[in-house]
């Protein structure tokens, strides 16, 4: 008798055919701001990318990348359950596989990927990150998703979210669950006779479109940007870029996105403040948060357990 299917509360999917906009900063971030707002809900990142950012950001330590257990073995197996690490952030994550060339061989069905999620058995939100490309891993994360967020930085980027528009019109039957999200904004770049800096020249063709896009922006951050460039471990935008633009939207981006997938009321509710946080050294060994977790997780967002 094959397993019963439970599907995740909700599937986000973050992608872009263009790389540099951000997917992986925003994805991961929203993991850790959601995870810290909600505290009774689980967040899994899968990350459908060779890179290894999302498992330097949550890996608590243990077996190197190579000899672990990930997305592959996971893929394999029609089932994520046994390959889900709780990292730091008491975020959970599938560690990332060297290459991701083999999959795309095994993803021919662009509902597979939703198979799998629903067999894992994981009653939370799931955050798929994903590669700078509209091949069969994006695809799938696109016909799994509930709401899929499309970054976009320039106008590059903004040709190719059309692109993703229309998969998500095919494979939704129709309908329309993307929503651009702009990243990397300067204001300080003028591109036009009329004084439009980007941004505005951005938003204009956006809504020309009649494309959605949230009211939230991420700026682009020198220090949000050294993070991730430094090597080692990125830091999580809650627990270390205080103080910047980007850590107060990032708040705001993950109370957007917790509306439109109605995940309920925040634990922290509306009077948190953003003073940012120590990092978290450590996640449990077990997905519940325990009382110190909570705490510094809570702190992050300016709230007193």
């Amino acid at each position: 008798m094959s397993a019963p299917l439970q599907s995740p509360r909700a599937v986000l999917t973050v992608a872009s055919n263009k790389g540099g906009v951000g997917k992986t900063t925003v994805a991961t971030n929203l993991a850790v701001y959601l995870r810290a707002l909600y505290e009774d809900l689980p967040v899994l990142v899968v990350g459908l990318d060779d890179q290894s950012v999302i498992d330097r950001m949550f890996r608590l330590g243990g077996a190197p990348r190579h000899s672990e257990r990930n997305l592959k073995h996971g893929w394999a197996e029609r089932s994520f359950e046994h390959v889900i690490q709780l990292g730091q952030y008491g975020v959970h994550y599938v560690p990332t596989p060297p290459d991701t060339a083999a999959l795309k061989t095994r993803a021919e069905d662009p509902l597979l990927l939703r198979t799998i999620l629903e067999r894992t058995g994981f009653e939370g939100l799931v955050i798929l990150d994903t590669k700078s490309d509209l091949e069969a891993l994006t695809l799938s994360a696109f016909a799994a998703a509930d709401l899929a967020i499309l970054p976009v930085s320039d106008l590059t980027s903004l040709e190719e979210a059309e692109k993703s528009f229309e998969w998500l019109r095919r494979l939704h039957g129709g309908q329309s669950i993307g929503r651009v999200l702009f990243t990397l904004v300067d204001r300080r770049t003028r591109v036009d006779a009329s004084g439009r800096d980007l941004h505005e020249r951005l938003v204009d063709a956006v809504e020309e479109r009649g494309w959605p896009h949230f009211t939230t922006t991420i700026s682009r951050s020198p220090r949000v940007e050294s993070m991730i460039s430094a090597g080692g471990a990125p830091g999580s935008i809650l627990h270390h870029a205080r103080g910047t633009g980007v850590h107060t939207q990032m708040r705001e981006l993950a109370e957007e996105v917790a509306k439109l997938l109605d995940l309920g009321p925040s634990s922290v509710g509306e009077s948190g403040s953003l003073r940012g946080a120590d990092p978290v050294a450590e996640a449990p060994a077990v997905p519940s948060l325990g009382g110190a977790l909570k705490s510094v997780l809570l702190r992050g967002l300016g709230t007193r357990s």
